[in-house]
């Protein structure tokens, strides 16, 4: 089971109540379900298959780090779920309300936001221009977690550590 330091606990408890409170503004809450819901893999297989179109071969370095990438992430994050076993926040914390749809029962780590960081480094690296659009999508993305409570604060941060080492390494090693 997954267990923070009780004053870390506390602090990650606070700004998940903190975020969650913004659920509250329906325009906000709105647009971050949509966003959420892009970031279930929505938003990136269809970005690859429109880079493989316009792009062709010249894609496929690029969308083969995303495989990589893609493919270890769920395989680490589905580990990680199942060792820690961190219940969301909604079902714990009760201030805040599940304003989003899980598609899990576990918190730790985000897996939107392991991806949506990962692919977002990958294709930036590939593709330059498309950074401040990828980097964008993939904030909205990190912040719909928590804002929806979905996930802690903390499950967030982890995912963007992972999903960065993960985009290094498919660069670096692919």
């Amino acid at each position: 089971m997954f267990a923070l330091p009780a004053r870390l606990q506390l602090l990650d408890d606070r700004l998940a109540v903190r975020s969650n409170r913004l659920s509250r503004h329906r325009g906000l809450r709105d647009l971050l379900r949509v966003a959420s819901r892009l970031g279930d893999g929505v938003a990136w297989y269809t970005l690859a298959a429109c880079l493989f179109a316009l792009f062709g071969g010249e894609a496929l370095p690029a969308l083969r780090h995303m495989l990589v990438a893609g493919v270890l992430g769920v395989a680490i994050y589905k580990l990680l779920k199942m060792h820690t076993l961190r219940p969301r926040p909604f079902e714990v914390v009760t201030d805040v309300v599940c304003a989003g749809c899980p598609l899990d029962k576990f918190s730790f780590p985000s897996g939107h936001t392991l991806h949506a960081v990962s692919f977002s480094l990958i294709l930036a690296h590939h593709f330059p221009a498309l950074g401040p659009a990828v980097y964008g999508f993939a904030l909205l993305v990190a912040v719909s977690r928590p804002v929806l409570g979905l996930h802690y604060p903390s499950d967030v941060l982890a995912g963007a550590a992972i999903g960065a080492c993960l985009a290094q390494g498919a660069i670096a090693l692919v």
